[in-house]
């Protein structure tokens, strides 16, 4: 028995990143914050709309 690990070279090339457009501004009225070309939304983060992620479990109904 060996005391080395043989493995596989990876295969494939890397994907490039996605980008969405150079010179985006935020779509706030009073922000002139540059957005990231990496960045898919409309805003910066400081006036992103909140979002809750989906939780795990399920919705128990109230009762009446």
């Amino acid at each position: 028995m060996a005391d080395t690990l043989k493995g596989n070279k990876l295969r494939g090339g890397v994907r490039p990143s996605r980008k969405f457009g150079e010179g985006r501004v935020c779509a706030d009225q009073n922000c002139n914050t540059f957005l990231s070309q990496y960045n898919r939304r409309e805003h910066c983060f400081a006036h992103a709309p909140v979002r809750f992620p989906r939780v795990r479990g399920r919705v128990v109904a109230e009762s009446t």
